[in-house]
């Protein structure tokens, strides 16, 4: 699987948040480059995880919506009544 490209205003975004997050909570300053490499970890390594995850919610809740769309379809169906 190829790594996900994103957009340049929120890979910047992204690079700032990690810079804050390494600040705030190591009380390390981290330079564009070394945040770049920190945000290439993640999308290549952790980010199939998460990807599978939400793959599994969407299952999930394609699953429950078919459920609920086979009610409303039996819902609709007509009353026969047997004539003799």
């Amino acid at each position: 699987m190829k790594p996900m490209k994103l957009p340049k205003e929120q890979k910047d975004q992204m690079i700032r948040l990690i810079q804050a997050y390494f600040e705030t909570e190591r009380g390390e300053t981290i330079g564009d480059l070394a945040a770049d490499g920190v945000l290439d970890f993640f999308m290549t390594e952790l980010s199939p995880y998460v990807y599978n995850q939400a793959l599994g919610d969407c299952r999930v809740m394609v699953n429950q919506r078919m459920v609920s769309l086979e009610e409303d379809i039996y819902a609709l169906e007509k009353n026969i009544k047997l004539s003799r």
